[in-house]
């Protein structure tokens, strides 16, 4: 990647700080609406999700999915003479391969920038309306004066002070997918999407592990009955503490020592590493936000609309993991388009178009969270339509046969507000309700499209048979109560 060096001083009309996924949308949102836009990164171009997220977790999860077929195959009447050899470093080879193709794809993008919009360094407001970019030895490259500015700095791993016992055998996300070769075992700590992704790929492919978490929680749910489910469907496959406390790290020659109690005893486990899937942190605190003038929150990150993206009513905006509201790829690239069209138009600023919320965990069963969330429907103007996966056709025939599905209907409109589903191709029926629950449809109305059979859709039909019956139902005594 070419640096491109420039006076000392450069006006633009608007600044994007980080050349991430929302970054890279905002600067072409204000240069398709014709402002002189500059694109600052102080790190290595190329996404989160190409280089440590989305794609190569993927990877490993595509190589452990094809090791674990192997189990089913006995119950299919298919024989395998040996045993299964899983090579960790070609498996770690393929996926450095492809991740860094998909990075590549990336910085093909980015060079498609003029030079003169891109700048390399640390940015850092001096002032309102003023930033400086310095070099890696903190001196001052470049002093950028800007009308208005998006942040899109992203986010960092999370690292829990606990946690740091471990020494150089603690590992974030980012490191698994720089391995070489696979480690003999691993403590993963979080329960949430990377921790039970990574976790359960490792297994698959070998790897002992043991997944530690604090509150009890497991994936993403809100629902009880969904969160029930994935505790309980995870631990069957491998030592799942999910509710440990007294929680002590220690290094012991190359492994590391992990005591901890759970479920009212203690325990130790010896590990290779510790990897630490606990949340992300915005990149936001070396910026000098101080001395913008805008509002704070209580950990330091700006105040701003949900649906402008502006902070406060300022000149700033900001998107993406920077944020910290929804840390996934499709909802930063939303937030940098309508962060950077906002910060084009200032101060005539307008609330963006989003999408129906969606969230997928791709572990097996994937696990998914759709529209409104269970934790803010109202439990008297909902019903929920159920079905278990257990007893599904399609799902048996395959072998895939664990899962749990839950949707939520309006009892007066019957349009659907949400669903939470544990379950065999959750990412797409995820994307069905998703698309019917933007369009305002209801539950009658998505009941007279049509179902395939034999396919895993039709346990998406069940549920909402379940909500249809019971939402005539209170209808009807209700009715009769009037």
């Amino acid at each position: 990647m070419q640096a491109h060096t420039v006076d000392v001083v450069v006006t633009v009309d608007v600044v994007v700080i980080g050349a991430g996924t929302a970054g890279l949308a905002a600067y072409r949102a204000a240069v398709a609406a014709g402002k002189r836009a500059v694109i600052i990164e102080g790190g290595a171009f190329g996404t989160t999700c190409a280089r440590v997220g989305c794609m190569p977790s993927k990877l490993l999860i595509a190589a452990a999915d094809a090791a674990h077929g192997i189990d089913k195959w006995p119950a299919f009447g298919l024989r395998l003479d040996g045993e299964l050899r899983i090579d960790g470093r070609a498996v770690m080879d393929r996926v450095r391969r492809e991740r860094d193709r998909f990075v590549g794809l990336v910085l093909e993008g980015v060079d498609k920038i003029p030079v003169g919009d891109k700048l390399i360094g640390q940015a850092r407001f001096s002032g309102p309306h003023t930033l400086d970019v310095c070099g890696a030895d903190g001196a001052l490259v470049k002093r950028v004066r800007f009308a208005r500015a998006v942040i899109a700095t992203g986010s960092s791993p999370d690292v829990p002070l606990p946690l740091r016992g471990a020494g150089d055998r603690l590992i974030v996300n980012d490191d698994v997918f720089d391995w070489e070769d696979l480690p003999g075992s691993v403590a993963v700590f979080g329960t949430g999407v990377i921790g039970l992704e990574l976790g359960q790929a490792l297994h698959r492919l070998g790897v002992a592990v043991h997944v530690f978490g604090r509150s009890g929680r497991v994936g993403p749910f809100q629902d009880p009955a969904l969160q029930d489910y994935a505790h309980r469907t995870m631990a069957m496959e491998f030592p799942l503490h999910a509710d440990a406390s007294d929680v002590a790290l220690t290094r012991d020659g190359d492994a590391v020592e992990v005591r901890f109690a759970s479920d009212g005893q203690s325990q130790t486990v010896r590990v290779d590493y510790v990897l630490a899937a606990t949340g992300r942190t915005p990149n936001v605190h070396r910026l000098g936000l101080e001395t913008t003038g805008i509002a704070l929150d209580q950990r330091g990150v700006p105040l701003y609309d949900a649906h402008t993206l502006q902070c406060g009513d300022s000149h700033i905006f900001i998107a993406g993991d920077a944020n910290a509201d929804l840390p996934l790829l499709h909802e930063a690239a939303d937030e940098g388009r309508i962060a950077g069209d906002n910060a084009a138009r200032f101060p005539a600023v307008q609330p963006g178009e989003r999408r129906t919320p969606i969230a997928v965990v791709f572990s097996d069963p994937q696990m998914a969270v759709v529209g409104t969330p269970f934790g803010a429907l109202e439990a008297d103007r909902t019903v929920t339509g159920a079905v278990s996966f257990e007893d599904q056709g399609r799902s048996r025939v395959m072998l895939r046969n664990k899962g749990l599905l839950h949707v939520y209907v309006d009892i007066e409109s019957g349009r659907l507000r949400g669903a939470e589903m544990i379950g065999p191709d959750a990412e797409h029926i995820a994307h069905l309700l998703a698309w019917v629950i933007q369009l305002g449809q209801t539950v009658e109305g998505v009941l007279a499209l049509p179902f395939y059979h034999p396919v895993v859709e039709e346990g998406l039909r069940t549920a909402l048979r379940d909500a249809k019956g019971k939402r005539d139902l209170i209808r009807a005594q209700r009715a009769r109560a009037a």
